[in-house]
């Protein structure tokens, strides 16, 4: 259905003034491009570029004869640089802490230009990638039709930077780095009343733990099993930096500025990026922005609800494509 693509940007300077050569990977679904409207879609922390076909992460929306239907769009999904998904040493980035979602955004915008991509029906995407997606918007305000962030924020939170702080020095310090954060972050994507209707109190006598403590450490032991440690902690870092440089006088001036649609979704249970936060960015955007329109997606599940809740999902994103 895609291969995998390599993409090579070199020389891009970082918020420290040096200069770093990114190694990523990208791939391209449905439509030839440039023959049809390109999507582009964000993974979240722990994805990838496989986002359509049996194994994509997001197959439940991206397809042929899905709501992004690959019979009228051309989709575009790079690998987040260093998220280590093709397994090349070369491709992982040691000092993460230099990275930020907008260097990111500013890689992406270069890797667009050497497909001689210049403009977007939509950009896309949940969690990190949603937040990517505002970077993205906010350095080509008029690039894109539709910005579409989902269970996600302009703006890191102090919450949410406060996690990332724990989740770095579980990853720093643990004797089993990967797996300890996963289980800590997944208590960050999943709400109490998810866990309890999910697993009741119940104790497996034969592993001789809760049901709870058995799902923790197979998540934790999953990721360990493919996902590189300098991976997570460069993706875990990439949370904190989300929009770090805006402002409410910076947002409104894009607001001002931006030709794009903006779709607002959040998830009324999410406490990794609140639905309060996002009812607070359109508050802020509604007076200046021409069209900006928030929704929400109402579950018990908190923030994993966006690839839980598909069905509310794609009723929500049907209208825009």
């Amino acid at each position: 259905m895609s291969r995998l693509q390599e993409i090579t940007i070199t020389n891009h300077t970082l918020p420290n003034g040096s200069t770093h050569t990114f190694h990523f990977t990208y791939q391209v679904v449905g439509q030839p491009l440039h023959s049809a409207p390109i999507v582009l879609v964000n993974h979240a922390l722990t994805g990838n570029s496989q986002v359509a076909g049996d194994n994509g992460w997001w197959n439940s929306l991206v397809g042929y004869d899905k709501v992004i239907d690959l019979n009228k769009y051309t989709v575009i999904a790079f690998d987040i640089p260093g998220n280590g998904f093709n397994q090349q040493e070369r491709h992982l980035i040691q000092d993460y802490k230099v990275l930020t979602t907008k260097v990111i955004a500013e890689v992406f915008w270069k890797a667009l230009d050497r497909l001689h991509v210049s403009h977007l029906y939509a950009i896309i995407g949940g969690s990190l990638g949603g937040s990517i997606a505002w970077e993205l918007a906010f350095i080509r305000p008029t690039a894109v039709d539709h910005l579409i962030p989902i269970a996600t924020s302009c703006k890191a939170s102090d919450w949410l930077i406060g996690n990332a702080l724990v989740q770095d020095s579980i990853l720093n310090n643990s004797s089993k780095p990967i797996e300890d954060a996963r289980m800590h972050a997944m208590l960050l994507y999943r709400t109490p009343a998810s866990l309890q209707q999910k697993f009741a109190n119940g104790y497996k006598e034969s592993e001789n733990q809760y049901a709870i403590e058995s799902w923790l450490k197979y998540h934790g032991q999953t990721l360990e099993s493919r996902f590189k440690l300098q991976a997570y902690k460069l993706m875990n870092h990439l949370l904190k930096t989300i929009g770090q440089e805006q402002t409410q006088d910076s947002l409104k001036a894009f607001a001002q500025l931006t030709s794009a649609q903006i779709h607002c979704i959040a998830v009324d249970t999410d406490y990794m990026f609140t639905n309060k936060e996002q009812e607070q960015t359109v508050a802020l955007l509604k007076d200046c922005c021409k069209h900006i329109t928030y929704q929400e997606i109402q579950s018990i599940h908190g923030h994993d609800a966006f690839l839980i809740e598909y069905e509310q999902l794609n009723n929500l994103l049907k209208p825009l494509f």
